[in-house]
């Protein structure tokens, strides 16, 4: 994540960068700041929109995604940096871009961002996970289904011989039913 510096570090930056002492290298290693791009950033805002575009924004800059559209075809179409076509459009948040770019990348601006971190706790994610494993286990569901109608006709089978014959049924299964209680006795 990129570090946050003052408006009033990115100022002094500023002035002793015009007072021509320095070059912006020099500059971004006395005040610790790790990259010179930034540097060149902070003279470039100031010399288009003044103090005010140095200044943190309160409340940050909603733009339409028609307009983050136009600003990317803009840079694809001229080669211009992501700071100049910033610049040429007047934003003071000369960074912003860099986001535009990796999200239209990654699929698409205006597409609603994944939240990031752990969902809260709520009654929800409980209800998502039921939908899930209902919709996992539909296979198990046929599967199940499947088993109980076999097992019902292999019941109405069984039925249907005994109520035309009984006798030959009992008869015929009388051998199978005593080995089976036999074995129960046994346990």
């Amino acid at each position: 994540m990129a570090k946050k510096y003052s408006a009033n570090l990115k100022m002094k930056v500023v002035k002793e960068y015009q007072e021509g002492h320095l070059g912006i290298r020099p500059l971004a290693k006395k005040h610790g700041i790790k990259s010179k791009s930034a540097v060149e950033r902070w003279i470039k805002a100031y010399k288009k929109f003044g103090t005010e575009g140095l200044m943190d924004k309160k409340h940050p800059e909603i733009y339409p995604v028609q307009f983050k559209l136009d600003v990317l075809r803009f840079i694809d179409r001229t080669g211009s940096s992501e700071t100049e076509a910033a610049l040429h459009f007047g934003m003071t948040n000369l960074t912003a871009i860099s986001s535009w770019k990796k999200d239209f990348y990654e699929g698409g601006i205006g597409v609603p961002k994944k939240p990031k971190g752990r969902p809260p706790m709520t009654g929800k994610g409980k209800a998502k996970s039921v939908k899930q494993e209902k919709a996992v286990s539909r296979e198990e569901q046929l599967e199940r289904e499947n088993e109980l109608l076999r097992l019902e006709i292999a019941y109405l089978k069984k039925l249907k011989a005994f109520q035309e014959n009984p006798d030959a049924y009992l008869e015929k299964h009388k051998q199978q039913w005593h080995s089976n209680s036999k074995k129960k006795d046994s346990n």
